[in-house]
């Protein structure tokens, strides 16, 4: 088939690359999000994903919105017969939907109906759960409810960060990705409506959502901090400045510290939460680079009965 990809962020790039690597399929086109100010300079830098295409000498078209008439004109103009989608980061007009024959297709990172919405994957570590995957479904101009193609499944390891689970899925829904054009293509694949239960939501993670609550308890405090990493950063509050959460893990053996209460030794940084304490391992003070918790503690000489939290 004439493919037009859509995706933004390096979590798309593997999916781009496996279509590019398929052989089966033309990738005539990729459409992604306009240039990004980033950077202490603020200059204005492609998306990983146009980057990626310009190296494959494939036409990028970067959109304002995709309801803007010029895209629309050129998407029609290239005619693609499906259209697969990885972290566009752009709701898609009927207008467009309607441009290719097979529609446009999604590659989301759960398995719906489960954690619909823009994080899916830092919501799946927050709740606990501990199998997601990744589905290939066909949008819909509700949130993530098209029929569904296809889907694999992941382990969520002890471990974990966002981030972690995130590489592993791109790699896994790539493949997953190409299968389901292949399906399609050959009319061996046909979509399922999802189910009417199971619907949970994952909105998007603001800074102020990764606010540590110290009085949670610990295995909650430890999914916050994994979920939230990379992005948007978990934190606390010590002595009035922020302190970012990098690692961290329980432990239970460790119950005599109150919530947010610090216990501070040669090599170890504990803190108290509603159960049994966390040992910090990697912390980032406001306007600091990231450090091992021990080497932090040091240096801000925490005395006896100090705590972290508002």
């Amino acid at each position: 088939m004439k493919l037009v990809f859509a995706g933004t962020p390096e979590v798309a790039v593997p999916a781009l690359d496996a279509l590019i690597a398929s052989g089966r399929h033309e990738v005539a086109a990729v459409v992604t999000r306009p240039d990004a100010p980033a950077g202490r300079g603020r200059r204005l830098v492609a998306s990983p994903v146009a980057e990626r295409a310009e190296e494959a000498g494939i036409e990028v078209l970067k959109p304002v919105k995709p309801r803007d008439e010029d895209f629309l004109t050129r998407l029609r103009e290239i005619g693609p017969d499906a259209c697969p989608v990885v972290a566009y980061g752009a709701l898609l007009p009927r207008v467009a939907l309607d441009v290719p024959a097979h529609g446009w297709v999604n590659l989301h990172f759960s398995l719906l109906p489960a954690w619909r919405g823009a994080a899916p994957v830092q919501h799946a570590i927050m709740a606990g759960d501990e199998i997601t995957g990744a589905s290939t479904f066909l949008i819909e101009e509700g949130l993530d409810s098209g029929p569904v193609y296809g889907t694999v499944t992941e382990e969520i390891r002890r471990t974990d960060t966002s981030g972690d689970l995130l590489t592993r899925l791109a790699f896994a829904g790539s493949g997953l990705l190409v299968a389901t054009m292949d399906g399609i293509e050959d009319g061996t694949l046909k979509a399922v409506p999802q189910p009417a239960d199971g619907i949970t939501l994952a909105p998007k993670i603001t800074v102020e959502n990764a606010h540590v609550d110290w009085s949670a308890p610990a295995l909650r405090v430890d999914r916050m901090v994994r979920g939230c990493t990379p992005a948007p950063g978990a934190w606390t509050v010590f002595r009035g400045e922020r302190l970012k959460l990098i690692h961290a893990t329980p432990v239970p053996e460790h119950t005599d510290l109150a919530p947010g209460e610090l216990s501070v030794g040669k090599n170890n940084v504990y803190v108290g939460t509603g159960s049994y304490a966390v040992e910090l391992l990697w912390v980032q003070a406001q306007g600091k680079k990231p450090m091992r918790a021990a080497d932090w503690a040091r240096g801000v000489r925490i005395a006896s009965g100090e705590r972290l939290g508002a």
